[in-house]
C-alpha cells in the first residue's frame, strides 16, 4: 500500500507540474524546427497528413489476375516497363467494410470478378490501431531512386533498407517470398551493385537513420556478405543486420564471429516453432536443432537475434504461446519476436480461395493468441500500431538539435501494416511485465506529441518528457521488484541512451519486443500502405516498397529477370552447386560447442552495448 501511495503522489505532483508547463507553452508560440537532415520543417502533430482511415472506406488496390498478366508480359518482353511507371495496370478500387465483428476488403475487377479477403477478425481492435496513428512522416523528396509509378514511396525515409544479395538459398521453404532456387536463373549482386545501392540510400533526404538488412535467398551465401556489412557501417548506417535461416551460423561458429567483427549487430532468424516437429513444413528434419545452434553461436559472437515467425493459420498458429515462452527463457540471446502473418506471394501467389481463407492469419488473430496461449497482455490495452513509436522518434529528433546530420530511425508505416507491444523480462527469474502495466502508454504517446510540438530547448524538453512519464504511472501496476525510474533506465539503455538516463546498455530486466508485421499480397493490397512503407528494397532500379517489390506489381520478378547473373545451368557449370537442404534432409552440425567471446574480443558495437531504436523490422530469409 505504501508503494502504491508513493507512486500515486508522484503521479499527482507530476500532473500539476505538467499542466503548469502546458499553460506556459500556450502563452509562448511554438517555434518551427527544421534540422539539417530534413528537406522541410518537421510538421507539428496537427499538420501531419493521414491516409483515409476508419470503415467503411474506399482505397486503391489491384486485381490479382490482371496484375500477374501484366507482369508476365513485361518479363517476356511483350510489354514495356514504362507501363508500370506511366500507367495503372491492374489497378481497381477496393472497399474496406465491416461484416459482423470482422473487417474485410472487397473489390471487383470488370474482367475477373469479385475478390474478398479478411483484414481483421476483431473490428474494435482494428479501430484501436487506426485511432493510435498520429500522422505521416515528412514527404519524401523527389529523386531518381523512387520513380515507380503508383508503387512509389511518398512519405518518410523507411527504417530498414533491405538488400537481397543473392536469390540463391540453401533451403527450399514453403512459404517463400521470392521462390528461391525455383526461377531458373541466379540473380546475385556484384560488389559494385552493392556499393552503389548503399551509397545511393544515404544520399537522399530526409536523411533519417536507417538500418540495412542484407537478405536473399540466403545472404550468407554471397561472397560479398562480410564486406557489405563492413562498408555499410563505414558510411554511417545505424545498424547492419541480416535475414537468415541460420544454417551457416549454426555450422560455422567462426563465421558468426567474423560477421560480428565486420559490424553485424542483429540477425533476423527464421523460426517457425518450438521443436523439430513444428518446423517440418520447411523440409528440414532437424531445423529446430539448427536454430538452437545458431542462437548459441551468435550469442558467443556478441550478435543479437530477432526471431521471425511466419504464421500460417492451421499450420503453426498454435505455436504462438510456446514461441513467446521460448523467447523469455532465452532472453539473454533474443531481443525481439517478429510474427509475420503469411503473405500469399512467391510460391503461394496462385493459392486457391479455399486454402487462402483457411490459412489467412491477421494481426488481430496474433494479439488474441498472445493472450490466450501465453497469458500475456490485453489486446485493447497493450498493442499499438508500429507507427505509434513515431512519438518517441519525434522526441529524439527534437533532442538531436538543428545541426544533427541524421534524423532518428522512424517507423512511419500505415496502422494496418504492423503492431507491437513491449515486455520487460528478468533474465534470471523469467518474470514478464508488459510496459503498459506500469504506464498509461495511450496517454503518454499523446503527451509526447505535445512536448515535440512545443519544440523547447533540450533541458525543458527532457523535463517535460519526464513529467509526461511520471503523470502516466499506473500505481497499482508497478511491481515490487521493478520501479518506474529503473524502467526508464532500461528503455533508455535499450534505445541507445539518447535521454542520458541510462548508465549501461543493458540491465537484468531486458526489453522483449513482441511484434506483428503483416506484409500485403495481391488479395489485400492497399496503395495507401505502399506509399508509407518503412522497409524499402534497395535494387538496381532504385528503392521500392517491400510489398510493391514482393507482391503488388511484382517488381522483384521484373528486376531479377532483367538483371539476372546467369542461368542455373550456366551457374552450376561455372561455379558449382551449393548444398540445398530439403525433402526431409537434415543439416549436418558440428559436435563441439563454441567458446564464448571474452569482452575484450567483442566488436566495438557489442562492447558499447549499442541499443536498437525500436521497432525495426524486416523479414527472415527463407520465407
Amino acid at each position: 500500500m505504501m508503494r502504491e501511495a508513493f507512486y500515486s503522489a508522484v503521479r499527482g505532483t507530476a500532473n500539476v507540474a505538467w499542466k503548469g508547463f502546458q499553460w506556459a507553452n500556450r502563452k509562448v508560440p511554438a517555434r518551427s524546427f527544421q534540422p539539417a537532415w530534413s528537406p522541410e520543417p518537421l510538421p507539428k502533430s496537427h499538420e501531419r497528413s493521414k491516409p483515409p482511415l476508419g470503415f467503411p472506406r474506399r482505397t486503391d488496390s489491384l486485381c490479382p489476375v490482371c496484375t500477374r498478366e501484366v507482369r508476365d508480359a513485361i518479363v517476356k518482353g511483350q510489354e514495356d516497363l514504362r507501363a508500370l511507371i506511366d500507367g495503372h495496370p491492374g489497378e481497381i478500387p477496393a472497399d474496406i467494410v465491416q461484416r459482423g465483428n470482422e473487417i474485410w476488403m472487397v473489390k471487383t475487377c470488370p474482367k475477373h470478378g469479385l475478390f474478398e479477403d479478411l483484414m481483421s477478425s476483431d473490428a474494435a481492435f482494428f479501430k484501436r490501431l487506426e485511432e493510435n496513428f498520429f500522422g505521416r512522416d515528412v514527404k519524401l523528396g523527389k529523386d531518381k531512386l523512387h520513380e515507380h509509378g503508383s508503387s512509389s514511396m511518398r512519405y518518410g525515409r523507411g527504417a530498414v533498407l533491405t538488400i537481397d544479395l543473392t536469390n540463391r538459398c540453401n533451403m527450399m521453404c514453403n512459404p517463400c517470398f521470392m521462390d528461391a532456387n525455383q526461377v531458373g536463373y541466379v540473380h546475385e549482386l556484384a560488389w559494385d551493385d552493392v556499393k552503389q545501392i548503399l551509397d545511393n540510400a544515404v544520399s537522399i533526404k530526409p536523411k533519417r537513420q536507417v538500418s540495412v538488412q542484407f537478405s536473399g535467398g540466403e545472404p550468407t551465401l554471397s561472397p560479398h556478405f562480410l564486406e557489405a556489412i563492413r562498408y555499410s557501417k563505414e558510411i554511417g548506417y545505424f545498424a547492419a543486420q541480416c535475414a537468415s535461416n541460420g544454417v551457416r551460423f549454426a555450422q560455422e561458429p567462426e563465421f558468426a564471429k567474423a560477421a560480428a567483427a565486420a559490424g553485424l549487430r542483429l540477425v533476423y532468424l527464421q523460426f517457425d516453432g518450438v521443436g523439430n516437429e513444428h518446423n517440418q513444413h520447411r523440409g528440414v528434419s532437424n531445423l529446430y536443432d539448427v536454430k538452437l545452434r545458431a542462437l548459441e553461436n551468435l550469442k558467443a559472437a556478441g550478435v543479437d537475434v530477432t526471431l521471425v515467425i511466419t504464421i500460417v493459420n492451421t499450420v503453426n498458429n498454435g505455436q504462438v504461446g510456446d514461441i513467446i515462452r521460448f523467447a523469455i527463457r532465452n532472453i539473454d540471446k533474443i531481443n525481439a519476436l517478429s510474427f509475420q502473418p503469411v503473405s500469399f506471394t512467391g510460391r503461394d501467389e496462385e493459392v486457391d480461395d479455399e486454402t487462402r481463407l483457411r490459412q489467412r492469419y491477421t494481426l488481430s488473430h496474433l494479439a488474441a493468441d498472445v493472450k490466450t496461449q501465453a497469458g500475456l497482455g490485453e489486446p485493447m490495452r497493450d498493442w499499438f500500431p508500429l507507427s505509434a513509436s513515431g512519438a518517441f522518434s519525434d522526441l529524439r529528433d527534437l533532442l538531436g538539435g538543428l545541426e544533427a546530420e541524421w534524423g532518428s530511425l522512424k517507423c512511419g508505416c500505415h496502422p494496418n501494416c504492423g503492431i507491437a507491444t513491449m515486455v520487460l523480462v528478468h533474465e534470471k527469474t523469467g518474470d514478464a511485465v508488459p510496459i503498459t502495466q506500469l504506464l498509461d502508454v495511450d496517454q503518454l504517446l499523446r503527451d509526447f506529441t505535445v512536448v515535440t510540438d512545443a519544440a523547447r530547448g533540450r533541458f525543458l524538453t527532457i523535463l517535460q518528457a519526464a513529467l509526461a512519464v511520471a503523470r502516466n504511472i499506473r500505481p497499482a501496476g508497478v511491481p515490487r521488484n521493478l520501479g518506474v525510474l529503473e524502467t526508464l533506465k532500461i528503455m533508455d539503455g535499450h534505445t541507445g541512451k539518447s535521454m542520458g538516463i541510462a548508465k549501461a546498455g543493458r540491465y537484468p530486466w531486458r526489453v522483449l519486443l513482441v511484434a506483428g508485421m503483416w506484409f500485403q499480397d495481391l488479395f489485400n493490397y492497399d496503395f495507401r500502405r505502399t506509399e508509407m512503407c518503412i522497409i524499402p528494397y534497395g535494387t538496381q532500379l532504385g528503392e521500392i516498397s517491400f510489398c510493391a517489390y514482393n507482391t503488388g506489381a511484382g517488381w522483384r520478378q521484373i528486376i531479377e529477370e532483367m538483371h539476372q547473373t546467369a542461368t542455373l545451368a550456366d551457374w552450376y557449370r561455372d561455379k558449382g552447386r551449393h548444398p540445398i537442404y530439403s525433402g526431409g534432409k537434415s543439416v549436418p552440425l558440428p559436435t563441439y560447442r563454441p567458446r564464448p567471446v571474452l569482452p575484450e574480443e567483442l566488436p566495438q558495437a557489442a562492447k558499447a552495448n549499442v541499443g536498437m531504436a525500436l521497432p525495426a523490422f524486416g523479414t527472415a530469409s527463407g520465407k
